[in-house]
């Protein structure tokens, strides 16, 4: 039997990704297009990333996942200031994430989309039935850090960086930090995230947040012993109590849901995918875009 292993991308992390590192210091005139006038600078970072991934890996599953619009998320929904202080998308880039669902949809590759979940979501979920039901490898390609409570023996983090792509297990995080993945929740539910306007404990750092979460276990371990803090800590107390209610609102907006009821349904013979050659450079000459395939 071929040695199965699923590849979950997520999709705005990538062409997000792509596009602001090829439009670095240009105009959006100055972006690449092709003769239809459509842009094609982040399509052409993210197919071929995509095909690399896939043949660098040993793919034989895939599935990209995307947000839904923000204000349709759960989180957005019950918290009105979750993520109120991102700016909009560049046209450019819509315009290509359009043109990029388009593509998949033609090379046949499974595309996720959860309302009122959102994409991380979608990958906690998958990859959460895919280790239970297949006990094959899983890899998670994003930079979104958040993701890294879902490693575990089977699913590794692709995380790319100016040195190159590192496979990130859960090996990797536990001599890093060492705690358990679902740990990383309450280490976050203390910092918060300023890109996701997640607020956090006010006043409680990096230097803090760690060494109490491996002290503690979760926060509210740590609030159920506030009164009896280790004194190391003392000068966090009042911070600590004074941060409680957003502490717990940040672990449940930080915390990435791995039951969406929907995907349930699904069978991963659905995720199954091999190149095809002439079918893919078919679907790429439409858009003019060259893409090594493996």
């Amino acid at each position: 039997m071929e040695k199965q292993s699923l590849l979950l991308i997520d999709g705005f992390n990538l062409l997000s990704r792509g596009y602001f590192a090829t439009a670095y210091g240009k105009s959006e005139e100055e972006l690449t297009k092709n003769s239809q006038g459509q842009y094609t600078n982040a399509l052409r970072v993210f197919f071929q990333k995509l095909f690399n991934l896939i043949g660098e890996h040993g793919i034989t599953h895939v599935a990209v996942a995307w947000d839904v619009k923000r204000e349709e998320t759960e989180r957005r929904i019950k918290y009105d200031f979750y993520k109120a202080t991102r700016g909009e998308l560049p046209d450019p880039l819509i315009q290509q994430y359009e043109t990029c669902t388009a593509i998949l949809e033609e090379l046949g590759i499974y595309q996720l989309v959860t309302p009122p979940y959102e994409a991380d979501d979608a990958i906690g979920t998958v990859a959460t039935l895919w280790t239970k039901q297949q006990d094959r490898s899983c890899y998670i390609y994003s930079n979104d850090r958040d993701l890294l409570q879902l490693l575990s023996d089977q699913t590794s983090q692709i995380i790319a960086s100016k040195k190159g792509e590192t496979i990130y297990s859960l090996a990797h995080f536990k001599e890093d930090y060492a705690i358990d993945p679902m740990q990383w929740v309450d280490v976050k539910a203390l910092l918060g995230d300023k890109s996701d306007n997640i607020p956090g404990c006010p006043g409680v750092g990096e230097k803090s947040a760690l060494p109490l979460i491996q002290q503690y276990g979760t926060i509210e371990k740590l609030y159920e012993e506030l009164e009896a803090l280790d004194p190391k800590y003392n000068r966090y107390k009042k911070k600590l109590e004074a941060g409680r209610e957003t502490a717990m609102i940040s672990k449940e907006l930080a915390k990435i849901v791995c039951d969406i009821p929907d995907l349930h349904e699904l069978s991963f013979d659905t995720f199954c995918y091999q190149p095809e050659h002439p079918v893919a450079q078919d679907v790429f000459s439409k858009t003019e875009l060259k893409i090594k395939l493996y």
